[in-house]
């Protein structure tokens, strides 16, 4: 049975995490947690500890949460005498040291088929761009982003009104089989690792608010999956009554222009939607949220705030996603 010490922040990792305490527990024991800082979270602004954190304390595991990975975490971690530390969402960039402490390196569950989409946010975007399909790579950490060489990958397919959220809960569960197939090999030296294809890597960044905003003038099929893939964070929006318009699902539509059109011009709506012209095509706009109030679907938003044929939306430059090369880090 190896020892591993897991590194992760985010709740979609507790899919893999709970396999570990219960299946997989024959294959590998977690004796130790590193996940960040409790953060204010929600309206109220309350500082709380995130999902990992709560999953270890209900298990009485030790956890660590530096606000960086200094020398003497890296000797706590050494303390704990690891086969293998595991990482998932973690939101630390770990030094060669530290990778090297575990007897068996140190590995990820990255949440993109490597080499696409190394970066922060490669779930969002792989919706955002229109991907039907992503995955999660078991990958190990080297000091470049996200390249290291891969052992194995689950496939995840995006449906065609999936967000970001549905795709989180497929990429959630994904870990699980992954995990199940790879540390079995991993502890026995059977298990692969492949270089990545280097020139064919692209990369994604860590998502702002201002990335919210939509242009109809791109089009449809674009407009649909930026939407899609920025939900629910940080959502997108337009303007309707000098108030933010938010939308939390669309997709591309086939309608009878209203008059001659031009991008952002409502056409009208149907049983499911509000029906909005682009540069190519049109959107069908499936849910709707005024501030202060709730998402709802279009047909109920639509009873209560009508939004009439003619007018037009406002459209607001869409900021790339992805790279050929990694993005610059941003400044704190």
């Amino acid at each position: 049975m190896m020892r591993l010490v897991f590194m992760g922040s985010d709740a979609i990792a507790l899919p893999a995490l709970n396999w570990l305490a219960g299946e997989g527990s024959s294959i590998g024991k977690v004796v130790a947690v590193f996940t960040q800082p409790d953060r204010a979270v929600g309206r109220g602004q309350k500082i709380q500890p995130n999902a990992i954190k709560q999953w270890a304390l209900a298990r009485g595991l030790p956890v660590h949460q530096p606000e960086k990975f200094s020398a003497t975490d890296r000797e706590t971690l050494a303390s704990y005498a690891p086969d293998l530390a595991l990482v998932m969402a973690y939101g630390h960039i770990l030094k060669q040291d530290v990778i090297d402490t575990p007897r068996h390196g140190t590995v990820n569950l990255h949440a993109s088929l490597l080499p696409k989409l190394r970066g922060a946010s490669p779930m969002q975007t792989a919706v955002a761009s229109g991907e039907t399909e992503t995955g999660v790579a078991f990958m190990r950490i080297v000091a470049a982003l996200d390249a290291g060489p891969v052992a194995d990958l689950e496939r995840v397919p995006i449906a065609p009104l999936d967000t970001a959220l549905e795709v989180e809960a497929k990429m959630a569960a994904a870990g699980v089989p992954l995990l199940a197939r790879a540390l079995p090999r991993l502890a026995a030296g059977t298990l692969e690792f492949r270089e990545q294809d280097h020139a064919r890597a692209t990369f994604c960044r860590r998502l702002e608010k201002s990335d919210g905003a939509i242009d109809f003038h791109r089009p449809a099929a674009e407009v649909a999956a930026r939407i899609n893939g920025l939900m629910p964070w940080p959502g997108c929006a337009t303007e309707f009554g000098g108030q933010p318009l938010k939308i939390g699902l669309a997709e591309t539509c086939n309608v009878i222009p209203y008059n001659s059109t031009e991008a952002g011009q409502v056409l009208g709506a149907d049983e499911v939607g509000l029906l909005v012209a682009c540069g190519d095509g049109a959107v069908r706009l499936r849910k709707l949220q005024r501030p202060g109030g709730k998402m709802l679907a279009a047909g109920e938003f639509l009873r209560g705030c009508p939004i009439p044929a003619g007018m037009v939306l406002p459209s607001r430059a869409m900021a790339p996603l992805i790279s050929d090369k990694p993005f610059a880090r941003a400044k704190n």
